[in-house]
């Protein structure tokens, strides 16, 4: 299976950035408010301008369309976008068992997505992203929004999911008992570079 990896890459007040994230593992990524760790991400899925290098195996993101990469590489950001009018429209193949795992009835892919909560938005667009079979991850806080209860479920499934299908992860974090639960490696932002920590700190 490839890796994600960036080398060299500049964005905002990151310089030179080198990360290696093989499949399978997830890289947690912690730092101040304002740090940079969101536009980290949305440079690694081309969405923001970058420099350096960032590829997937033997893919380079610079040579390949957007929204190819973006279907391989697939972020799922803090505030999730909605086009379509109900949930369902928005999967791209049926995810009842993870509908249900995330606490949700059957016929919520029907639901109108002007009546879903912060919560529920987060939870289903983290499943939205997982029905388009992605290669790799990219998360952004994926369970601020969650209790903690649910918050384990996500996890859990989110764990399995990445094992079995041996996704590279770069997750954003703040909790360090999440990070604990969740990281193969532990990364902090300070001033423009990262800092590897032990997860257990």
């Amino acid at each position: 299976m490839p890796q994600l990896k960036l080398e060299t890459l500049s964005i905002g007040s990151l310089e030179k950035i080198a990360l290696d994230v093989p499949p399978g593992e997830v890289i947690c990524l912690s730092g101040p408010s304002g740090s940079g760790k969101s536009r980290l991400l949305r440079a690694v899925a081309d969405i923001e301008p970058h420099s350096g290098e960032i590829s997937f195996g033997d893919k380079e993101q610079n040579k390949i369309p957007g929204h190819q990469w973006r279907r391989q590489v697939m972020l799922v950001p803090a505030q999730s976008a909605w086009w379509y009018e109900t949930v369902g429209e928005h999967f791209h193949k049926p995810m009842e068992e993870a509908i249900k795992v995330f606490g949700f009835p059957a016929e919520a892919t029907g639901w109108q997505v002007s009546r879903l909560s912060s919560g529920e938005k987060q939870r289903l667009s983290l499943i939205r992203a997982l029905s388009y079979e992605p290669s790799a991850l990219l998360l952004d806080e994926p369970t601020a929004n969650l209790d903690t209860d649910t918050t384990n479920k996500v996890e859990k499934w989110l764990l399995a999911q990445i094992k079995k299908h041996q996704y590279p992860v770069i997750w954003v974090a703040h909790n360090r008992e999440q990070i604990q639960r969740v990281a193969s490696r532990h990364f902090e932002i300070q001033g423009s570079h990262l800092v590897e920590r032990e997860i257990s700190q």
